[in-house]
């Protein structure tokens, strides 16, 4: 492990001497090349440092301590010790972190795709809930969103809804959000006051640029149609909604939200290069293709990450083991407390891994 910090090191200091040279600050793309490469090395350097100062700090109290000084001195070197060892078996672990692989697609903007699923119109409206929650979170984080596709129901649910969120690290906190969330409580269609049970799918996709995807013209239809909305009834009367099917793989995107037929084509082709990017991930990945497809599941009820309880005011994720008692909250956003949990669980699996 030191020896892989000790050139990280070295490359960061190359990279920092790059960005001052007169060649490179000439020409401004290479010199954004070489930012990019020197920022994406910062965390882990400034936390190797620290760790060596640490260390060096310790070895000072050490030496003290060989040398068998006053009692009150001693207990001050050997308290020093022990905060210093603390503060260096922290850093060593965080450094193991930082080392892990990273997610190619963990800077990426992510295209969250919401479907309501066992439930009839409850879970229609669940599918709402999970929109604003996501944009609300998405909005505490300083991100964009964008509204790409929507598929609304007689009551103002969503049978489907896909939105855009561009910032960031989006991907890398978002990514574990895949998967059957649950909700429990009295739906407003439910006249005897009973507890019913929901569904609805989330799947949370890396946006992917043409250079990623190339799509050939020949391989997709394109359907022209006047776009709907609540109850079926006309929105516009043009022909401005877009459906993109692409011939190989059989993968069906519409769009109808923009009353331009050229950006309604715009976002469909979005949301379809990001589907047939997943596609081509999946494949690759081979069995962890299935596991991904099984995580993200059908709506049936049984499988399921995450459970929203409105009578006990609680969310518990299922995976992690998590529960709390703050559902309001949660529901206006603070996902932070979940989303680092389960950033944390799948470090700690990660580490096992390259242990084993």
């Amino acid at each position: 492990m030191l020896n892989r910090l000790t050139e990280i090191e070295k490359k960061y200091d190359e990279l920092t001497e790059l960005l001052s040279s007169p060649d490179v600050l000439a020409d401004q793309s290479e010199w954004q090349k070489y930012a990019k490469a020197q920022a994406g090395l910062t965390e882990i350097v400034e936390a190797y440092r620290e760790y060596k100062e640490v260390l060096r700090q310790k070895e000072d109290t050490e030496a003290l301590l060989q040398e068998k000084p006053e009692q009150e001195l001693r207990e001050l070197a050997e308290l020093e010790h022990e905060e210093l060892s603390e503060r260096a078996e922290k850093l060593e672990q965080r450094l193991k972190v930082l080392l892990l692989p990273k997610d190619p697609n963990d800077d990426k903007n992510v295209i969250i795709e919401i479907r309501a699923g066992a439930g009839g119109e409850e879970a229609a409206l669940f599918a709402g809930d999970l929109f604003k929650m996501y944009t609300r979170y998405a909005e505490r984080q300083g991100w964009k969103t964008e509204l790409l596709s929507a598929s609304y129901t007689d009551i103002g649910g969503f049978k489907e809804i896909i939105v855009l969120v561009a910032g960031q690290g989006a991907y890398s906190k978002l990514k574990f959000e895949s998967g059957v969330h649950r909700v429990q409580r009295i739906p407003v269609t439910e006249s005897g006051g009973r507890i019913h049970t929901s569904t609805a799918t989330v799947a949370v996709l890396p946006e992917a640029d043409e250079v990623e995807v190339d799509i050939n013209p020949n391989d997709i239809r394109i359907d022209i149609f006047c776009s709907s909305g609540p109850g079926g009834q006309s929105v516009n009367t043009t022909q401005s909604a877009v459906r993109v099917t692409h011939l190989p793989t059989g993968i069906v995107v519409s769009c109808q939200d923009e009353k331009s037929q050229h950006k309604n084509k715009d976002k469909a082709m979005r949301v379809l290069r990001a589907r047939l990017l997943e596609k081509a991930q999946e494949e690759k990945m081979g069995e962890l293709a299935s596991e991904r497809k099984s995580q993200v599941g059908t709506g049936d009820r049984s499988e399921r990450i995450r459970t929203y309880n409105f009578p006990q005011g609680r969310v518990s994720d299922h995976r992690i083991g998590l529960t709390l008692h703050r559902l309001d909250t949660i529901l206006l956003g603070d996902l932070d407390e979940i989303i680092e949990a389960l950033i944390s669980n799948d470090q700690a699996e990660r580490l096992k891994a390259e242990v084993g």
